[in-house]
């Protein structure tokens, strides 16, 4: 059975048990659902950076303005993005010239994207079964925020109490772990 497979259905499954709680006490338990939006929490001043970059340029806006993560554009247009996670591994750890290297060529694409009316517990859901902890906001194809799981954690209590549901019953992926090991516990 694959990861992705295992976080969808321990999601689904906690949820299932949160509906019948509130279907036993005979109304809906407000503590089941969240009331915030994406946009309620979202970064709105996204840094971006070319596709065509070289991986040094990267690394530079990224210290500049001390981020872990920039979205690549083409065109304006959203087309993948590059973590910290991504330069240990595509670049270090492969040890690519950073000169050379172009942004497209190490960057994590295609997006998996929010709007800014999701809500925010689907918005959590979807990066436990993607394994990843940033999602960037698209609204009519335009690039509007980016939210993150260390947002979420540190701004809402409710989504504590999601992500310690789901760390119990089935560990959280390894890129999530340190995260959710620190603001979780």
């Amino acid at each position: 059975m694959n990861a992705r497979f295992c976080a969808h259905q321990f999601i689904y499954e906690v949820l299932k048990i949160q509906d019948s709680v509130a279907l036993l006490s005979g109304k809906k338990n407000e503590d089941t659902s969240l009331s915030l939006r994406v946009e309620d929490i979202m970064v709105k001043e996204v840094i971006t950076i070319d596709e065509k970059s070289t991986v040094k340029e990267a690394v530079e806006v990224m210290n500049k303005f001390e981020i872990g993560c920039l979205i690549a554009v083409r065109k304006g247009k959203a087309m993948g993005i590059i973590t910290e996670r991504d330069l240990l591994k595509r670049v270090i750890a492969d040890t690519k010239d950073s000169t050379k290297t172009k942004v497209k060529d190490i960057m994590s694409s295609p997006l998996v994207i929010v709007e800014p009316s999701m809500e925010l517990e689907e918005a959590v859901k979807l990066m436990f079964q993607m394994k990843i902890k940033k999602l960037p906001v698209v609204d009519a194809k335009r690039l509007v925020g980016l939210i993150s799981l260390t947002d979420i954690a540190r701004f809402q209590p409710h989504v504590i109490k999601i992500l310690k549901q789901l760390s119990i019953k089935q560990a959280a992926p390894k890129s999530m772990r340190k995260v959710v090991d620190y603001y979780v516990v």
